[in-house]
């Protein structure tokens, strides 16, 4: 029983340096390959499930799995949306830093427990948490299920899995765009591997 969580592919905004939370934009066509990459590769994998954030930019990178060979039919899940990042959506970084006196722009807004008309940090691991629990909870016997989310839900579900604090957590590591992290969900939850990005190579 293992769950794949990926990175969608690199959005208009991510070139642009722009934050998204729940805000929509395109993949480009480096994030299209991107995702035909990382779909391949699941593909050769086998997946029995596939469960996506209902964001314009993973449903696009579900897609795009499909054309590369994932035949799954998506399942669209709010609960893997990125955290919802409310008056700092289209902002760039260091626009937030000019607003937040907390806030180093070489660092994670994942980490910032309280954002301005957007969602609290513990709501937002709440949330993460309970669709990673309902995924596993789904699967059978030695099912492989996908999920298409976000470099924020990523990190949120890695720290539930390894009791890890979510702030310090994002501080550290950043998921790659089509980045792969696998957990095993047999008996104790446990990290196989994170951001795995060989296949971009």
């Amino acid at each position: 029983m293992t769950l794949f969580l990926v990175r969608h592919g690199e959005t208009t905004w991510n070139r642009d340096g722009k934050i998204q939370g729940w805000a929509d934009s395109s993949l480009t066509e480096p994030g299209r390959r991107q995702a035909r990459a990382v779909g391949a590769r699941l593909a050769a994998e086998g997946v029995d499930r596939l469960v996506v954030s209902d964001l314009q930019r993973t449903r696009e990178t579900a897609a795009v799995l499909g054309e590369a060979g994932v035949e799954v039919a998506p399942m669209f899940e709010r609960a893997w949306r990125e955290r919802d990042f409310g008056e700092y959506r289209g902002l760039t970084r260091a626009e937030v830093a000019t607003r937040h006196d907390h806030y180093d722009p070489d660092g994670s807004l994942v980490a910032i427990e309280d954002v301005p008309e957007g969602e609290l940090l513990d709501d937002f691991e709440e949330r993460v948490r309970a669709g990673l629990d309902a995924v596993a909870a789904d699967l059978d016997g030695d099912e492989t299920a996908v999920v298409v989310t976000h470099s924020g839900a990523i990190r949120a579900a890695v720290a539930a899995v390894t009791g890890r604090d979510l702030g310090t957590l994002a501080r550290e590591w950043s998921p790659d765009n089509c980045g792969l992290t696998a957990i095993e969900c047999v008996g104790d939850r446990s990290i196989r591997f994170r951001d795995d990005t060989a296949h971009l190579d």
